[in-house]
Protein backbone atom coordinates (compact mmCIF):
# COMPACT_ATOMS: atom_id res chain seq x y z
CA UNK A 1 0.00 0.00 0.00
CA UNK A 2 1.08 3.32 -0.89
CA UNK A 3 1.05 6.22 1.91
CA UNK A 4 -0.45 8.27 -1.31
CA UNK A 5 -3.66 6.70 -1.23
CA UNK A 6 -6.33 7.95 0.29
CA UNK A 7 -7.97 6.36 3.16
CA UNK A 8 -10.87 4.73 1.24
CA UNK A 9 -8.93 3.68 -1.44
CA UNK A 10 -6.68 1.73 1.18
CA UNK A 11 -10.50 -0.30 2.15
CA UNK A 12 -11.09 -1.44 -1.10
CA UNK A 13 -10.43 -5.21 -2.76
CA UNK A 14 -11.53 -4.54 -6.52
CA UNK A 15 -12.90 -6.71 -8.63
CA UNK A 16 -10.77 -9.30 -10.56
CA UNK A 17 -11.80 -9.92 -13.81
CA UNK A 18 -11.32 -13.44 -15.82
CA UNK A 19 -7.99 -14.13 -16.68
CA UNK A 20 -7.06 -13.18 -20.15
CA UNK A 21 -3.97 -15.78 -21.46
CA UNK A 22 -1.31 -14.38 -23.83
CA UNK A 23 -0.97 -18.71 -24.71
CA UNK A 24 -3.14 -20.29 -26.58
CA UNK A 25 -6.02 -22.27 -25.17
CA UNK A 26 -9.47 -22.82 -25.30
CA UNK A 27 -10.82 -19.88 -23.63
CA UNK A 28 -14.06 -20.62 -21.12
CA UNK A 29 -13.62 -18.11 -18.72
CA UNK A 30 -15.41 -15.26 -19.40
CA UNK A 31 -18.35 -15.33 -21.17
CA UNK A 32 -17.17 -14.09 -24.13
CA UNK A 33 -19.27 -15.28 -27.88
CA UNK A 34 -17.40 -17.89 -29.64
CA UNK A 35 -18.40 -16.23 -33.00
CA UNK A 36 -16.88 -12.66 -34.77
CA UNK A 37 -19.49 -9.80 -34.63
CA UNK A 38 -22.16 -9.41 -37.84
CA UNK A 39 -20.03 -8.75 -40.94
CA UNK A 40 -20.88 -5.19 -41.05
CA UNK A 41 -18.67 -4.10 -38.28
CA UNK A 42 -16.03 -5.49 -40.06
CA UNK A 43 -17.11 -3.13 -43.08
CA UNK A 44 -18.04 -0.19 -40.75
CA UNK A 45 -14.16 -0.65 -39.17
CA UNK A 46 -12.52 -0.82 -42.67
CA UNK A 47 -14.33 2.30 -43.82
CA UNK A 48 -14.48 4.43 -41.14
CA UNK A 49 -12.31 7.68 -42.28
CA UNK A 50 -9.95 8.19 -39.99
CA UNK A 51 -10.02 11.98 -40.27
CA UNK A 52 -13.07 11.66 -37.98
CA UNK A 53 -10.83 10.94 -34.96
CA UNK A 54 -9.61 14.47 -34.72
CA UNK A 55 -13.35 16.06 -33.43
CA UNK A 56 -14.90 14.95 -30.09
CA UNK A 57 -17.38 12.32 -30.29
CA UNK A 58 -21.12 13.68 -30.24
CA UNK A 59 -21.35 14.10 -26.35
CA UNK A 60 -24.94 12.90 -26.47
CA UNK A 61 -24.47 9.77 -28.48
CA UNK A 62 -27.55 10.46 -30.61
CA UNK A 63 -27.02 8.20 -33.54
CA UNK A 64 -25.87 5.20 -31.28
CA UNK A 65 -29.15 6.15 -29.02
CA UNK A 66 -31.57 6.36 -31.66
CA UNK A 67 -30.33 2.84 -33.63
CA UNK A 68 -30.55 1.45 -29.77
CA UNK A 69 -34.12 2.32 -29.50
CA UNK A 70 -35.17 1.41 -32.56
CA UNK A 71 -33.84 -2.00 -31.91
CA UNK A 72 -35.72 -2.53 -28.10
CA UNK A 73 -38.71 -0.49 -29.21
CA UNK A 74 -38.14 2.68 -26.81
CA UNK A 75 -38.07 6.31 -27.56
CA UNK A 76 -34.44 7.35 -27.59
CA UNK A 77 -34.87 9.49 -24.58
CA UNK A 78 -35.70 6.61 -22.52
CA UNK A 79 -31.54 5.19 -23.75
CA UNK A 80 -28.16 5.96 -22.26
CA UNK A 81 -24.66 4.39 -23.62
CA UNK A 82 -21.49 4.31 -21.52
CA UNK A 83 -18.04 2.23 -21.90
CA UNK A 84 -19.55 -0.80 -21.69
CA UNK A 85 -22.00 -2.35 -18.96
CA UNK A 86 -19.72 -2.08 -15.89
CA UNK A 87 -19.45 1.46 -16.29
CA UNK A 88 -22.95 2.25 -16.49
CA UNK A 89 -23.56 0.34 -13.51
CA UNK A 90 -21.16 2.83 -11.56
CA UNK A 91 -22.94 5.40 -12.66
CA UNK A 92 -26.15 4.08 -11.82
CA UNK A 93 -24.70 3.36 -8.20
CA UNK A 94 -23.79 6.91 -7.94
CA UNK A 95 -27.15 8.28 -9.23
CA UNK A 96 -29.40 6.01 -7.47
CA UNK A 97 -27.76 3.98 -4.26
CA UNK A 98 -26.33 6.41 -2.71
CA UNK A 99 -29.39 6.26 -0.19
CA UNK A 100 -30.08 6.32 4.10
CA UNK A 101 -31.45 2.73 3.51
CA UNK A 102 -29.03 -0.14 2.47
CA UNK A 103 -29.10 -2.08 -1.30
CA UNK A 104 -30.70 -5.01 -1.50
CA UNK A 105 -29.03 -7.51 -3.87
CA UNK A 106 -28.78 -11.50 -3.94
CA UNK A 107 -25.94 -12.59 -2.15
CA UNK A 108 -24.80 -14.53 -5.01
CA UNK A 109 -24.72 -12.59 -8.00
CA UNK A 110 -22.34 -10.69 -10.23
CA UNK A 111 -19.43 -9.84 -8.17
CA UNK A 112 -18.41 -6.35 -9.20
CA UNK A 113 -21.92 -4.84 -6.99
CA UNK A 114 -20.19 -5.22 -3.51
CA UNK A 115 -16.94 -3.62 -5.51
CA UNK A 116 -19.58 -0.72 -6.39
CA UNK A 117 -20.84 -0.49 -3.04
CA UNK A 118 -17.62 -0.10 -1.22
CA UNK A 119 -16.30 2.50 -3.57
CA UNK A 120 -19.39 4.19 -3.51
CA UNK A 121 -20.21 4.09 0.72
CA UNK A 122 -23.49 2.25 -0.27
CA UNK A 123 -24.94 0.02 2.23
CA UNK A 124 -25.35 -3.85 1.09
CA UNK A 125 -27.87 -6.03 2.34
CA UNK A 126 -27.54 -9.63 1.30
CA UNK A 127 -29.77 -11.43 0.35
CA UNK A 128 -29.41 -15.69 -0.29
CA UNK A 129 -30.74 -17.40 -2.40
CA UNK A 130 -33.81 -19.67 -2.86
CA UNK A 131 -32.82 -23.52 -2.30
CA UNK A 132 -33.04 -23.88 -5.99
CA UNK A 133 -29.98 -21.20 -6.69
CA UNK A 134 -32.62 -19.17 -7.93
CA UNK A 135 -32.98 -15.10 -7.11
CA UNK A 136 -35.53 -14.63 -4.49
CA UNK A 137 -37.87 -12.23 -5.51
CA UNK A 138 -39.88 -11.88 -2.63
CA UNK A 139 -36.78 -11.27 -0.21
CA UNK A 140 -36.34 -7.57 -1.57
CA UNK A 141 -38.33 -5.61 0.83
CA UNK A 142 -40.48 -2.37 0.25
CA UNK A 143 -38.21 -0.10 2.66
CA UNK A 144 -35.19 -0.81 0.51
CA UNK A 145 -33.00 2.02 -0.30
CA UNK A 146 -32.82 0.41 -3.95
CA UNK A 147 -32.11 -3.33 -5.52
CA UNK A 148 -29.99 -4.89 -7.84
CA UNK A 149 -30.21 -8.15 -9.57
CA UNK A 150 -28.87 -9.94 -13.20
CA UNK A 151 -31.17 -11.64 -15.00
CA UNK A 152 -30.66 -14.02 -15.56
CA UNK A 153 -28.23 -14.54 -12.93
CA UNK A 154 -24.41 -14.41 -13.04
CA UNK A 155 -22.88 -16.95 -11.73
CA UNK A 156 -26.54 -19.19 -11.31
CA UNK A 157 -27.87 -18.75 -14.72
CA UNK A 158 -31.30 -18.46 -14.02
CA UNK A 159 -34.23 -15.69 -15.30
CA UNK A 160 -36.87 -14.52 -13.72
CA UNK A 161 -39.66 -13.65 -16.48
CA UNK A 162 -41.60 -10.61 -17.02
CA UNK A 163 -44.55 -11.04 -14.70
CA UNK A 164 -42.57 -11.68 -11.71
CA UNK A 165 -40.12 -8.61 -12.35
CA UNK A 166 -43.34 -6.42 -12.80
CA UNK A 167 -44.84 -7.85 -9.26
CA UNK A 168 -41.27 -7.04 -7.61
CA UNK A 169 -41.72 -3.00 -8.94
CA UNK A 170 -45.28 -2.54 -7.42
CA UNK A 171 -43.78 -3.92 -4.21
CA UNK A 172 -40.98 -1.50 -4.29
CA UNK A 173 -42.50 1.26 -6.32
CA UNK A 174 -40.81 3.91 -4.05
CA UNK A 175 -36.83 2.90 -4.78
CA UNK A 176 -34.88 2.21 -7.64
CA UNK A 177 -34.58 -1.38 -9.36
CA UNK A 178 -31.91 -1.76 -11.80
CA UNK A 179 -32.24 -4.94 -13.83
CA UNK A 180 -28.95 -6.30 -14.84
CA UNK A 181 -29.33 -8.05 -18.59
CA UNK A 182 -26.06 -8.91 -19.90
CA UNK A 183 -27.30 -12.33 -20.65
CA UNK A 184 -30.88 -12.05 -21.27
CA UNK A 185 -30.30 -12.80 -24.99
CA UNK A 186 -29.89 -16.22 -24.64
CA UNK A 187 -33.04 -17.40 -22.98
CA UNK A 188 -34.31 -14.72 -20.89
CA UNK A 189 -37.30 -12.54 -21.14
CA UNK A 190 -36.48 -8.43 -21.20
CA UNK A 191 -37.70 -6.16 -18.41
CA UNK A 192 -37.32 -3.66 -21.22
CA UNK A 193 -41.22 -3.27 -22.21
CA UNK A 194 -42.15 -2.87 -18.08
CA UNK A 195 -40.32 0.78 -18.33
CA UNK A 196 -42.99 2.44 -19.59
CA UNK A 197 -45.15 1.16 -16.92
CA UNK A 198 -42.50 1.82 -13.49
CA UNK A 199 -40.87 4.84 -13.57
CA UNK A 200 -38.51 2.92 -11.13
CA UNK A 201 -37.23 0.47 -13.42
CA UNK A 202 -33.69 0.61 -14.87
CA UNK A 203 -32.82 -2.34 -17.32
CA UNK A 204 -28.86 -2.32 -18.29
CA UNK A 205 -27.63 -4.01 -20.77
CA UNK A 206 -24.26 -4.83 -23.28
CA UNK A 207 -23.18 -5.62 -26.59
CA UNK A 208 -20.00 -8.19 -25.02
CA UNK A 209 -22.15 -10.79 -24.46
CA UNK A 210 -25.01 -11.99 -27.95
CA UNK A 211 -23.37 -8.88 -29.70
CA UNK A 212 -19.83 -10.48 -30.14
CA UNK A 213 -18.41 -7.44 -28.96
CA UNK A 214 -16.87 -7.49 -25.40
CA UNK A 215 -13.59 -5.92 -26.92
CA UNK A 216 -15.62 -2.66 -28.28
CA UNK A 217 -16.27 -1.72 -24.70
CA UNK A 218 -20.67 -0.74 -24.83
CA UNK A 219 -23.07 -0.97 -22.73
CA UNK A 220 -26.65 0.79 -22.06
CA UNK A 221 -29.37 1.53 -19.75
CA UNK A 222 -32.71 1.66 -20.44
CA UNK A 223 -35.54 3.66 -18.20
CA UNK A 224 -37.58 6.76 -17.66
CA UNK A 225 -36.64 9.82 -18.48
CA UNK A 226 -36.06 11.11 -14.87
CA UNK A 227 -33.56 8.27 -14.56
CA UNK A 228 -31.68 8.54 -17.52
CA UNK A 229 -31.26 12.46 -16.60
CA UNK A 230 -30.16 11.49 -13.84
CA UNK A 231 -27.32 8.67 -15.22
CA UNK A 232 -26.40 11.80 -17.54
CA UNK A 233 -25.86 14.50 -15.10
CA UNK A 234 -23.40 11.68 -13.08
CA UNK A 235 -21.65 10.92 -16.32
CA UNK A 236 -21.55 15.22 -17.57
CA UNK A 237 -19.92 15.60 -14.10
CA UNK A 238 -17.14 12.58 -14.60
CA UNK A 239 -16.88 12.35 -18.83
CA UNK A 240 -18.74 13.91 -20.66
CA UNK A 241 -17.24 11.93 -24.05
CA UNK A 242 -17.82 8.69 -22.90
CA UNK A 243 -18.56 6.86 -26.48
CA UNK A 244 -15.94 7.50 -28.69
CA UNK A 245 -16.85 7.57 -32.65
CA UNK A 246 -15.32 4.57 -33.77
CA UNK A 247 -17.27 2.64 -31.06
CA UNK A 248 -20.84 4.33 -31.87
CA UNK A 249 -20.14 3.60 -35.57
CA UNK A 250 -19.45 -0.14 -35.35
CA UNK A 251 -21.97 -0.67 -32.43
CA UNK A 252 -24.90 0.93 -35.05
CA UNK A 253 -23.03 -1.42 -37.80
CA UNK A 254 -24.05 -4.44 -35.30
CA UNK A 255 -27.74 -3.34 -34.68
CA UNK A 256 -28.43 -3.25 -38.00
CA UNK A 257 -27.92 -6.98 -38.63
CA UNK A 258 -30.61 -9.03 -36.69
CA UNK A 259 -30.32 -12.33 -39.12
CA UNK A 260 -26.51 -12.88 -37.88
CA UNK A 261 -27.51 -11.66 -33.96
CA UNK A 262 -30.29 -14.13 -34.36
CA UNK A 263 -28.30 -17.21 -35.70
CA UNK A 264 -25.65 -16.76 -33.06
CA UNK A 265 -27.58 -16.83 -30.19
CA UNK A 266 -29.71 -19.63 -31.19
CA UNK A 267 -26.34 -21.55 -31.68
CA UNK A 268 -25.05 -20.09 -28.32
CA UNK A 269 -28.27 -21.82 -26.71
CA UNK A 270 -28.25 -25.26 -28.79
CA UNK A 271 -24.69 -25.87 -27.92
CA UNK A 272 -25.38 -24.84 -24.24
CA UNK A 273 -28.07 -27.25 -24.00
CA UNK A 274 -26.22 -30.04 -25.59
CA UNK A 275 -23.30 -29.57 -23.14
CA UNK A 276 -25.61 -29.83 -20.32
CA UNK A 277 -27.01 -32.87 -21.14
CA UNK A 278 -23.44 -34.65 -21.58
CA UNK A 279 -21.90 -33.13 -18.34
CA UNK A 280 -25.42 -34.30 -16.58
CA UNK A 281 -24.48 -37.79 -17.85
CA UNK A 282 -21.08 -38.18 -16.43
CA UNK A 283 -22.80 -36.71 -12.88
CA UNK A 284 -22.33 -33.65 -12.89
CA UNK A 285 -24.44 -31.28 -11.33
CA UNK A 286 -25.57 -28.55 -14.02
CA UNK A 287 -27.71 -25.56 -13.26
CA UNK A 288 -30.09 -24.72 -15.65
CA UNK A 289 -28.92 -21.68 -17.48
CA UNK A 290 -30.72 -19.03 -19.69
CA UNK A 291 -27.37 -17.90 -20.26
CA UNK A 292 -24.22 -18.33 -22.31
CA UNK A 293 -22.39 -19.95 -19.15
CA UNK A 294 -23.05 -23.28 -17.14
CA UNK A 295 -22.48 -23.25 -13.61
CA UNK A 296 -21.62 -27.20 -12.97
CA UNK A 297 -20.68 -29.12 -9.80
CA UNK A 298 -19.41 -32.92 -9.29
CA UNK A 299 -20.42 -34.72 -6.22
CA UNK A 300 -17.22 -36.35 -5.97
CA UNK A 301 -14.89 -34.05 -7.74
CA UNK A 302 -13.06 -31.64 -6.17
CA UNK A 303 -13.71 -28.32 -8.24
CA UNK A 304 -10.52 -26.96 -7.72
CA UNK A 305 -8.42 -29.84 -8.86
CA UNK A 306 -11.03 -29.95 -11.54
CA UNK A 307 -9.86 -26.37 -12.93
CA UNK A 308 -6.19 -27.31 -12.98
CA UNK A 309 -6.39 -30.18 -14.43
CA UNK A 310 -8.59 -28.80 -17.58
CA UNK A 311 -5.67 -25.72 -17.90
CA UNK A 312 -3.26 -28.28 -17.83
CA UNK A 313 -5.09 -29.48 -21.00
CA UNK A 314 -5.09 -26.01 -22.39
CA UNK A 315 -8.76 -25.38 -21.50
CA UNK A 316 -9.64 -22.52 -18.94
CA UNK A 317 -13.38 -22.49 -17.35
CA UNK A 318 -13.69 -20.09 -14.30
CA UNK A 319 -13.20 -20.80 -10.86
CA UNK A 320 -14.48 -18.98 -7.86
CA UNK A 321 -12.34 -19.58 -4.33
CA UNK A 322 -15.42 -18.02 -2.54
CA UNK A 323 -17.65 -20.45 0.24
CA UNK A 324 -20.76 -20.63 -1.38
CA UNK A 325 -18.98 -21.61 -5.60
CA UNK A 326 -15.86 -22.87 -4.09
CA UNK A 327 -17.40 -26.58 -5.36
CA UNK A 328 -18.43 -25.08 -8.71
CA UNK A 329 -17.15 -24.28 -11.99
CA UNK A 330 -18.74 -21.87 -14.40
CA UNK A 331 -18.43 -22.24 -18.18
CA UNK A 332 -18.61 -20.42 -20.61
CA UNK A 333 -20.30 -21.79 -24.11
CA UNK A 334 -17.86 -21.71 -26.72
CA UNK A 335 -18.11 -23.31 -30.34
CA UNK A 336 -19.62 -27.16 -30.71
CA UNK A 337 -16.08 -28.45 -31.22
CA UNK A 338 -14.21 -26.80 -28.17
CA UNK A 339 -17.08 -27.98 -25.93
CA UNK A 340 -16.69 -31.08 -27.07
CA UNK A 341 -12.86 -30.43 -25.92
CA UNK A 342 -14.20 -29.88 -22.80
CA UNK A 343 -16.33 -32.64 -22.43
CA UNK A 344 -13.74 -35.41 -23.40
CA UNK A 345 -11.06 -33.88 -20.99
CA UNK A 346 -13.56 -33.56 -18.00
CA UNK A 347 -14.96 -37.22 -18.54
CA UNK A 348 -10.88 -38.40 -18.24
CA UNK A 349 -10.38 -35.95 -15.64
CA UNK A 350 -13.61 -37.53 -13.40
CA UNK A 351 -12.17 -41.00 -14.56
CA UNK A 352 -8.58 -40.36 -12.97
CA UNK A 353 -7.58 -42.54 -9.95
CA UNK A 354 -7.20 -39.79 -6.77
Amino acid sequence: MSKFWSPEVRELTPYVPGEQPRERLIKLNTNENPYPPAPGVEAALRDFPADHLRRYPDPESRALREALAESLGVSAENVFVGNGSDEVLALAFQAFFRQPRPLEMPAITYSFYPVYCRLYGVERRALPLAADWTVDLDAFSAEAGGAIFANPNAPTGHGHGRAAIAALLERLSEAVVLVDEAYVDFGGESAVPLVERFPNLLVTGTFSKSRSLAGLRLGYAVGSRELIEGLERVKDSFNSYPVDSLASALAIASLADDAHFAACRERVITTRERTRASLARQGFEVLPSQANFLLVRHPDQDAAQLFVGLRERGILVRHFNTEALRDHLRISIGTDDEMTSLVEALELLCQAPA
